[in-house]
C-alpha cells in the first residue's frame, strides 16, 4: 500500500471558516461540543464521556497519518472561534446491508453553530479537495433518518440515492457521492 499523501490535515479555507488540523489544545472545545445533548441527539444519542472524546481526537489525527484523510477542526476565519468539526473516516462500520468500505464524510457542529450556514460551508469545501485527492471513486454519509438538518447538508454537497439501512440496531439513512474527477481548480 502506498504512504499516504496527507499524514496531517491540510489547512483549507472558505468565506467564513478555516479548516485545520487538530491539536492536542482542540481537546477541551471538542470534548465539550460531544458531551451537548443538543449536539448528539441524531448522531450517537447520548453524550460522549471524555475518554471518549480523547480517543476521538486521536483517530482523527491517526486517520490523517495511516490512510492520508481524516477530519478538520472548523473555525471561524474571524476570530478563530471553534464550531465543530468535519471530514472523512473508515470507522469500519456493521452496516447491515454490509457496504463496499469507502471514505465516511461526517461533520458536527457547536449547538451555537446550528443554522448559520457553517456546515454546508465547510461539507462543500471538503467534498471539493476530496474529489482532487481521495483514491476512492465515491463516498458516503450516514445519517438517523430523523436528522433533516444534516440531510439537507448531505444533499446540497451532492450526497443522494437514499438507501436504508441499520446500524446499532437502529435503521439508517445511506447517501453516496461519485467523485468529480473533472475538478479543474488546485484544492
Amino acid at each position: 500500500m502506498p504512504m499516504p499523501a496527507f499524514e496531517t490535515a491540510p489547512v483549507l479555507e472558505t468565506p467564513r471558516l478555516r479548516l485545520r488540523p487538530h491539536r492536542r489544545e482542540d481537546f477541551a472545545e471538542s470534548a465539550a461540543m460531544w458531551a451537548d445533548d443538543a449536539v448528539v441527539r441524531h448522531i450517537s444519542g447520548r453524550p460522549s464521556t471524555a475518554e471518549e472524546s480523547w480517543s476521538r481526537l486521536l483517530r482523527y489525527v491517526g486517520h490523517w497519518r495511516l490512510l492520508g484523510f481524516g477530519y478538520w477542526v472548523a473555525e471561524t476565519r474571524d476570530g478563530g472561534r471553534f464550531v465543530g468539526e468535519v471530514g472523512f473516516a473508515d470507522y469500519r462500520r456493521e452496516i447491515a446491508p454490509p457496504q463496499p468500505r469507502l471514505p465516511e464524510a461526517g461533520w458536527v457542529l457547536v449547538a451555537s453553530a446550528h443554522g448559520r450556514g457553517y456546515a454546508t460551508e465547510a461539507v462543500t469545501r471538503i467534498v471539493a479537495w476530496a474529489d482532487r485527492h481521495l483514491d476512492s471513486d465515491r463516498t458516503f454519509c450516514l445519517f438517523d433518518p430523523a436528522h433533516a438538518a444534516s440531510i439537507k447538508v448531505g444533499r446540497k454537497a451532492g450526497y443522494a440515492g437514499d438507501m436504508m439501512a441499520r446500524y446499532r440496531d437502529r435503521p439508517a439513512l445511506l447517501l453516496s457521492r461519485a467523485a468529480d474527477r473533472d475538478v479543474k481548480r488546485d484544492i
